[in-house]
């Protein structure tokens, strides 16, 4: 019996198509994930425990600095394994994908052993103080312990997307995500634990999710199949990996320490506005994680750009990057705008299942009124950045991203913020810097595009076959 072949063929036929069968798979991956993560907080607030949720909340911006920098790596991995498909190399292929397996290691135990043991003193000097900063500790110790089954997991799923495989990701995920649900009620509810019970119950899901990942990529018949024996580092391969990835990871930890200040910003209103209360940072958490929602799924686009483009620049089609563009452009306005128009008519409904005060509510509507309705804007600036990486220019995406947002937020927080010292100058911030980075990222990709096509005017067709499963 022949086996269904999951892998799209990007380089040929209309895409507009391909790009919405790429996403909506990853769309529905990562909606899960952050169904999730919301329900880790949800649970953890049924424990009773003072805080739970916005110690969870806090912690937020610390974990994704540390977890950006092998992310980054695994955006690398993305990148040089479909542009080696692209060009239709399957040994640069193989030993990307053996490669990057190793690099998702090393990185994922570096990351946990600086997660594990910066978390507590960098909780407190963003602001968090008594039985938050005890919570916040607890909870990023335990969760530092998964960081490497994390790690291997995302360079797992980065493979499977560079050969335009969304499903397994989506039916791994599940399994793993819904077995994190069952290990939350269980800790918390049965086991009277709290935060330390989501975190262990997070732990537990990841490596599973990375073992069963590892197995189906062992049992793949094409170009990517994972086989032990091939695992080591491939001189070129890394180098491909880190010029790639590198970039993605320092942007994503910068990125991280702007919100850290925003953070720390946000904590400094909630200990002078609600001294031994917590009400400002569970709202402001409980904004966040509906935000979270649309932000996968502008940032599946941001997934399907680096693919597209990258399987297109190995196979030298510039011409057809503009309609990968076009095509992902619309994509991600539409989900932007109907997230957008979904979340501002159930605001109040969604909210009450995280906070039910009436100043949590109130700070989270806050957050949502500036943050959400511009959130085309975000969308828009995950696209470009995404077809820059496609296109070989990972650091020009970080320097643009780093100057256009991290560097702007950092200026404007002591700055204006300190002229008008409220919330709703914290959160402008951020539609601002997105606007200003989104137009600059596509109108360095329009120019690189134009000078790859004048170099490459004629279009190279791939030499060899796509590499699709056995028996196709």
């Amino acid at each position: 019996m022949k086996n269904r072949n999951k892998d799209i063929n990007m380089l040929e036929g209309p895409l507009l198509g391909k790009v919405i069968g790429f996403i909506l798979p990853l769309i529905a991956t990562n909606m899960l994930q952050v169904l999730y993560n919301a329900a880790d907080m949800v649970i953890a607030g049924m424990s009773g425990v003072p805080g739970a949720i916005g110690s969870i909340g806090t912690t937020a911006a610390m974990i994704n600095l540390i977890l950006n920098i092998f992310m980054g790596f695994s955006v690398g991995t993305n990148v040089v394994v479909a542009r080696s498909i692209g060009r239709g190399d399957r040994d640069a292929t193989s030993a990307a994908v053996h490669s990057s397996l190793i690099v998702g290691l090393i990185t994922g135990f570096i990351c946990s052993i600086i997660c594990f043991f910066v978390s507590r003193p960098v909780l407190s000097l963003l602001g968090d103080r008594g039985h938050v900063l005890e919570l916040a500790s607890l909870y990023t110790k335990i969760y530092s312990l998964g960081i490497p089954f994390m790690a291997l997991s995302n360079f797992l799923i980065a493979i499977f997307r560079a050969k335009g495989d969304t499903r397994t990701p989506l039916y791994v995920l599940s399994a793993s995500g819904l077995l994190n649900v069952v290990l939350n009620c269980f800790f918390v509810l049965v086991c009277g634990m709290s935060v330390d019970g989501v975190a262990y119950a997070t732990v537990i899901s990841n490596a599973v999710s990375m073992a069963l990942l590892a197995i189906v990529l062992s049992r793949d018949t094409g170009w990517c199949r994972l086989e032990m024996k091939k695992l080591r580092l491939h001189r070129s391969a890394v180098k491909e990996i880190i010029r790639d990835g590198l970039p993605a990871g320092i942007q994503g930890a910068l990125f991280s320490l702007s919100n850290m200040l925003i953070q720390s910003s946000i904590i400094g209103f909630n200990n002078e506005l609600c001294p031994g209360g917590s009400d400002i940072i569970d709202g402001n958490a409980a904004a966040s994680s509906l935000e979270a929602f649309i932000y996968v799924a502008t940032n599946s686009v941001y997934q399907a750009a680096v693919t597209f483009t990258s399987q297109h620049h190995g196979a030298r089609k510039y011409k057809r990057i503009g309609l990968v563009m076009r095509c992902c452009y619309l994509v991600t306005g539409a989900i932007a705008v109907i997230g957008t128009l979904i979340l501002m008519l159930f605001h109040t409904p969604l909210l009450k299942l995280y906070v039910d005060s009436e100043s949590a509510i109130s700070t989270a509507l806050i957050r949502m009124d500036i943050m959400i309705i511009p959130y085309f804007l975000l969308a828009f600036m995950e696209v470009g950045s995404g077809v820059l990486r496609g296109l070989g220019r990972s650091t020009t995406s970080t320097v643009v991203s780093l100057i256009g947002s991290c560097l702007f937020r950092i200026v404007w927080i002591q700055t204006v913020c300190r002229i008008f010292h409220s919330l709703e100058a914290v959160y402008l911030s951020y539609p601002i810097s997105w606007g200003l980075t989104a137009l600059t990222h596509f109108l360095i990709s329009m120019r690189i595009r134009r000078h790859y096509m004048e170099e490459y005017p004629e279009e190279v067709p791939s030499t060899n076959e796509l590499p699709v499963s056995e028996g196709e």
